[in-house]
């Protein structure tokens, strides 16, 4: 019976996640398309935007980000700003020369005021140096992600045809090594699952999320909620920012874009799971409590089904196995997206084992006082 009763609670999970999450996994399945229409034929014209790059030692892919955001492929107003966050390995020289001084300009972020995480104090900076410019967006970017020719054109349109405050692409990570073709398809599923695109885009709902790699948002509604000085101490600042943006009475959309790429790589399982533990308990709220139910709930909702179905009696174990079927259907979209086979959905319980580890992880990580390390910084530990 108890057995029965587990299965049962996993196959009503994954009916419920399949059928009534937003349907998430169909993101996947619907290559992004621009709005239909062109700014240029707007009254207004092209908005103003301003893109502000915070860069922490990150000369190996600042160039290649400040080049994608050449003017040519925005016939607007743009001006890029990268903020040096006293970084150590020649970025702001690698960033000058990646384009001239009327199209960029690079600043060195102040010293990291107490309770500022270090990227949002470096945003807090280039919007402040912004501020002549009078722009009607922020892009807020990462110095990894390398944009497609007619990507500012097409944020500006989507935000003008919603209205949206917020419009920000879930960039395509790299997926090459070994540990990025086990781990980076799930990471992007798991989120969706999480905040539902569908949801995201609804004003009826409150599920707010962004990707922090490309975010465009409109100046007045940034100004509304107080400034990035908002959401200062947020660890997961994109999801924070949407969520401060939608509360005051803003819209938001979020989707994936296959042309929008970070460059970052992961070449070991280790690196992988350091990224992910880096938040996974500030998800948590920093909560023991919620930590338990989260693993009890991975257990059940991705762990039980396939060790039921091996070797449980029936009907638990048919039980099971029908939920095993539903989460590998779940997860085949986003594996197709990253072109990878359809072996690697059943093993997708597997790939949750692991990001229950990274979560443990995190948590004792929080407890020992070096959470949310980043590029040498401890962000996140108890007060």
């Amino acid at each position: 019976m108890p057995l029965e009763l587990a299965a049962a609670a996993s196959l009503a999970l994954w009916l419920y996640l399949l059928f009534f999450r937003g349907a998430f996994w169909r993101e996947f399945r619907k290559p992004y398309a621009p709005p239909e229409g062109s700014l240029r034929h707007t009254p207004r014209g092209l908005p103003r935007i301003v893109a502000v790059i915070p860069a922490r030692n990150e000369a190996a892919t600042i160039a290649r980000a400040v080049r994608s955001l050449a003017p040519e492929h925005y016939p607007g107003l743009f001006h890029i700003i990268v903020v040096d966050d006293d970084s150590t390995d020649g970025t702001a020289a690698t960033a000058r020369a990646a384009a001239t001084p009327d199209v960029l300009t690079v600043v060195h972020a102040a010293p990291l005021p107490a309770g500022w995480t270090g990227k949002l104090w470096a945003l807090s900076e280039g919007i402040r140096h912004s501020v002549g410019l009078h722009p009607d967006y922020l892009l807020l970017t990462d110095a990894d992600i390398v944009h497609p020719p007619g990507a500012l054109e097409d944020l500006a349109a989507r935000a003008a045809a919603g209205p949206y405050d917020l419009v920000s692409f879930m960039a395509t990570l790299e997926c090459r090594s070994p540990a990025e073709r086990a781990l980076v398809p799930a990471f992007v599923f798991f989120f969706f699952l999480l905040y539902p695109p569908a949801w995201i885009r609804d004003p009826r709902r409150s599920t707010a999320g962004a990707a922090g790699g490309c975010i465009l948002v409109r100046q007045a509604a940034l100004g509304k909620i107080g400034g990035i000085a908002a959401i200062r101490g947020s660890l997961i600042d994109d999801c924070a920012l949407a969520r401060a943006i939608k509360r005051s009475g803003g819209r938001i959309w979020l989707s994936l874009n296959p042309s929008t790429i970070s460059i970052r790589t992961y070449r070991t399982f280790g690196e992988i799971g350091r990224m992910i533990s880096r938040t996974a308990f500030t998800q948590l709220h920093h909560s023991t409590l919620l930590l338990f139910a989260t693993i009890l709930g991975l257990v059940v909702t991705y762990l039980l089904p396939p060790v039921v179905a091996v070797f449980a009696p029936q009907p638990a174990a048919g039980m099971a196995a029908t939920a095993w079927l539903l989460m590998s259907v779940s997860h085949f979209p986003a594996l197709r997206f990253y072109n990878r086979g359809w072996f690697a959905a059943p093993l997708l319980p597997l790939v949750a084992l692991f990001y229950l580890g990274a979560t443990v992880h995190s948590a004792i990580s929080y407890w020992l006082g070096s959470g949310g390390r980043w590029k040498g910084r401890i962000q996140d530990k108890p007060a």
